[in-house]
């Protein structure tokens, strides 16, 4: 799927990417080991701007990628 050159477009989309899967682990983290006073679910939905926020740079960031792919011509 990426195969071929990589440009600075691919580059800029994969730290998007990782950034953005990094919030999301941070968030699933903090819920896998909440052991703090009141229920869980209760201040996840405080979270859900982050959550689409970064599913939605996820997307961004794999779009990047993949147009930032230089293919040769044969």
């Amino acid at each position: 799927m990426f195969e071929g050159e990589k440009t600075i477009v691919f580059w800029i989309g994969l730290i998007i990417l990782a950034v953005a899967s990094t919030f999301l682990f941070q968030i699933l983290w903090m819920y896998a080991v909440w052991e703090g006073y009141g229920d869980r679910f209760y201040s996840l939905k405080y979270q859900v701007p982050t959550i689409v926020g970064g599913v939605v740079f996820i997307l961004i960031g794999l779009y990047m990628m993949k147009s930032g792919v230089k293919r040769k011509n044969n």
